[in-house]
């Protein structure tokens, strides 16, 4: 089949990209060949892939129309949210934190609904692969709550596993101790608010970042608290941390469950609460796949090829992909 579409100056600018590299990229994810002159878009393949670039094309067009700049990632946000039958534009509008030149959004249909849980319930757990912007997301909606005073505090907090949370051994204060842990919430929050603005928070105790065994005996009120890394939990630093929840706060809680550092004979605490907490109200679980990762395309296929190494070794011990509850 050959076709041929009519494009707006902006759309044809934006999908002709740097050298086509968004031509590119679209031929590789559709499986058509796309040949931009001017402004008129030539399609040709098999009669089903070209009817799903010019679906795609169209929505490109209209997210172009709404402002997006058209990238790799916007790509495959809009054949991801077709192929599951969702609306792109519902995804890619729902801009949920911006700061300077950083605008955070949904990329995916699993992110969306990561985002619409997290808003919906007091507790949501966020399972599945590196990349998946599972705590990158999670601490963007903080940064928004705090803005809009629907919090007072955010605490981030993760299990300090290869020290078995025996911080003194290591030199420094307490930050400097769980510096190594916790890193990756401190890259996040510098992503969404000024280097300033962040060590004032951290003065005021406004932001709190502290190792998981650090909140025994607390009850956390007004607070966003997000646990990161939950699969080197335990069962019983599950419910610690799960039982501080206090009035007026909201509770994300990430993980990978085949990225579990504890011993061979310990239950992960996020495997276990999966099966202890399911079906009760107030409490989101969704599951994110390989089809989720927005880091370097690399990420990906690293993810699926591990994956496919769990099938061969261990079927049962494979995630579920693109399972969401």
């Amino acid at each position: 089949m050959r076709t041929q579409i009519e494009l707006e100056n902006d759309a044809a600018t934006e999908l002709a990209g740097s050298g086509d590299s968004t031509l590119d990229a679209l031929a590789v994810h559709l499986g058509c060949g796309l040949i931009l002159r001017g402004n008129l878009l030539t399609l040709e393949g098999e009669r089903e892939a070209v009817e799903m670039a010019l679906t795609v094309v169209r929505e490109l067009s209209e997210l172009v129309a709404q402002g997006h700049e058209i990238t790799p990632s916007t790509i495959e946000a809009v054949t991801g949210a077709l192929d599951q039958h969702e609306d792109p534009s519902a995804i890619l509008e729902d801009v949920i934190w911006r700061h300077r030149s950083t605008k955070v959004a949904p990329k995916t249909v699993h992110q969306k609904r990561y985002v619409d849980s997290i808003r919906d319930n007091t507790i949501t757990f966020g399972i599945g692969p590196a990349g998946t912007g599972k705590t990158f997301l999670a601490v963007a909606l903080a940064a928004a709550a705090l803005h809009r005073r629907e919090v007072n505090r955010i605490i981030l907090t993760r299990p300090a596993v290869e020290a078995g949370e025996r911080l003194g051994f290591l030199p420094g204060d307490l930050m400097a101790k769980v510096d190594p842990y916790l890193r990756p919430l401190f890259d996040a929050l510098h992503d969404m608010l000024d280097s300033e603005k962040v060590t004032q928070h951290f003065e005021r105790g406004v932001i709190e970042v502290a190792p998981l065994a650090f909140m025994r005996g607390r009850t956390l009120n007004e607070s966003f608290i997000i646990l990161d890394e939950a699969q080197n939990t335990t069962p019983e630093q599950m419910k610690m941390f799960l039982t501080r929840l206090g009035f007026n706060s909201k509770v994300v809680v990430t993980g990978d469950i085949t990225q579990v550092d504890l011993p061979r004979d310990q239950t992960s605490g996020l495997i276990a609460v999966m099966e202890i907490l399911d079906g009760l109200e107030d409490i989101g679980f969704v599951r994110f796949g390989e089809e989720d990762v927005v880091r370097h395309r690399l990420v990906r296929r690293i993810v699926a090829a591990y994956n496919d190494h769990a099938q061969r070794q261990a079927p049962e011990l494979r995630p579920a992909r693109g399972v969401s509850r």
